[in-house]
């Protein structure tokens, strides 16, 4: 059975319940808050493995959550699915763009939610890299630890952003992300980062890589994408 421990985060009480007993029922180990703030705190202190987050809470609401702690580096690689009620394209849209993985729709299946949440968090197995270990795709190494890239054994001297963005792109090889998944995953402390200096960065990476660049694709009207 699995033991993930999960943070549910709803300001019903039927919610929390119905989601509660669902996934305690499979062995996960749940905890239930009702307000955004709470949820931060909790996340903080103790690591869950996944959050599921309403989006209309009282205070701070669940997208304000998620684009706190996705652009907060110690709990940022938590996934996060939103639950919201249905007609929020629109919210919906703007949760995925904050870093949100996946969203559920109310009312509800507890199935669904079930099989929406193991896919998660394979997902996050998958693509889960240990922040001291050494990245290697074909002729490119990235030392985490030390932020340190070679080309063919030579250094590529990169910037914070460069190297933040090649971190985070090259995570999920083959998955696409939008300019905007890009911003609020990278700081940019070297360079102020926006839509268009999203572009402006991946050129100059492109280039101080080399052949290695070719990888770094442009998904026209999306984003990018790291392809091996």
């Amino acid at each position: 059975m699995a033991n993930e421990r999960i943070l549910v985060v709803d300001d019903e009480e039927d919610i929390l319940e119905l989601v509660s007993y669902n996934l305690s029922k499979e062995g996960y180990r749940v905890e239930c808050v009702k307000s955004g703030e709470d949820a931060l705190e909790k996340i903080r202190l103790n690591r869950s493995d996944l959050i599921v987050l309403d989006l209309m809470l009282p205070g701070m609401d669940g997208l304000e959550v998620c684009r706190i702690a996705k652009n907060d580096p110690a709990i940022s690689h938590i996934p996060i699915i939103m639950l919201t009620a249905k007609g929020e394209d629109a919210d919906i849209v703007t949760g995925l763009e904050l870093g949100a993985d996946d969203y559920i729709t109310k009312p509800f299946s507890p199935r669904i939610l079930l099989a929406r949440l193991r896919a998660v968090l394979r997902r996050g197995q998958k693509g889960r890299i240990d922040h001291q270990t050494v990245i290697k795709k074909q002729n490119l190494i990235i030392n985490v630890a030390t932020h340190e890239v070679l080309v063919d054994d030579e250094p590529i001297e990169l910037t914070p952003t460069e190297f933040s963005i090649l971190y985070y792109v090259i995570q999920r090889p083959g998955w696409v992300f939008t300019r905007n998944q890009i911003i609020n995953a990278v700081k940019g402390d070297d360079y102020p980062v926006t839509e268009r200096s999203v572009d402006v960065q991946i050129v100059g990476l492109r280039k101080k890589l080399g052949l290695v660049g070719k990888h770094i694709q442009t998904v026209r009207g999306v984003g990018y994408r790291y392809k091996d």
